[in-house]
């Protein structure tokens, strides 16, 4: 099953994502796209280390998810990747223009081919203001294609607004 959970900064998305995880009795891997780049992120990644059960296994990969996700899901295996924003973001910084492209078009390809439950956790941006630059709007816009993209692939797509779970497609929570 393929689940996208989508909402605010601190909206509760990662922690319903943890708990259908977790919930799921599944072995489950921790897909983290963040990166330690500077003293608040590093924070932020601290907060979900110690939310996290010590039995479940971390990969750290910031740019090729499709590689991960096919080399990790398995039958009876949860694997929950948090976050897709913040691998756009990653992909977006880097020097070749090509590779966001190449790598979400892999994402999308796997997505059919994935054995046991898949959880995505990301960042719902498009609700607010336009940003004014380049590379924020850009941002934006990247991140409601890839949402709706995985939307429609997905079994449940869950909008988390003040630490409620608001059931958009799929199976009500």
């Amino acid at each position: 099953m393929l689940q996208l959970i989508l909402g605010g900064a601190r909206s509760g998305k990662s922690r319903l994502a943890e708990k259908l995880a977790t919930d799921s009795a599944l072995n489950v891997t921790y897909i983290a796209t963040s990166q330690p780049l500077d003293g608040e992120m590093n924070a932020r990644i601290a907060h979900h280390r110690e939310r996290r059960p010590s039995e479940w296994g971390l990969i750290e990969e910031p740019i090729e998810l499709a590689r991960v996700l096919k080399e990790n899901a398995t039958p009876n295996h949860c694997l929950l990747v948090d976050c897709l924003t913040l691998w756009l973001t990653n992909l977006l910084m880097l020097e070749d223009p090509d590779r966001l492209n190449l790598e979400r078009e892999a994402l999308l390809q796997t997505l059919a081919t994935l054995p046991g439950e898949i959880i995505f956790v990301s960042n719902e941006t498009g609700l607010g203001v336009v940003p004014l630059g380049e590379l924020t709007r850009r941002y934006v816009d990247e991140a409601g294609w890839l949402h709706q993209a995985l939307a429609e692939r997905c079994q449940r797509v869950v909008l988390t607004v003040a630490g409620l779970p608001l059931t958009l497609k799929g199976t009500a929570l």
